[in-house]
């Protein structure tokens, strides 16, 4: 789990890339609960709320190009 701060820190270019990683690790996670391999279904939650953290930081960054 990444804090806010964390996220802040980053540029627009990792954090994209980020994104797409977590994209990637969303979709084998509910590939692995869809076939019963997933041994801890919390961390799909854990993904998509990091998801959305990186999200609202990039929308951030995009209203403030300047910060």
């Amino acid at each position: 789990m990444m804090k806010a701060n964390e996220i802040r820190n980053l540029s627009t270019v990792e954090l994209e890339a980020k994104l797409a990683d977590l994209k990637k690790d969303l979709f084998f996670l509910r590939m692995q609960h869809a076939t019963n391999q997933l041994d801890n279904p919390t961390k799909i939650a854990l993904v998509k709320k990091d998801i959305a953290r990186i999200k609202t930081i990039l929308r951030e960054k995009e209203l403030r190009p300047e910060a």
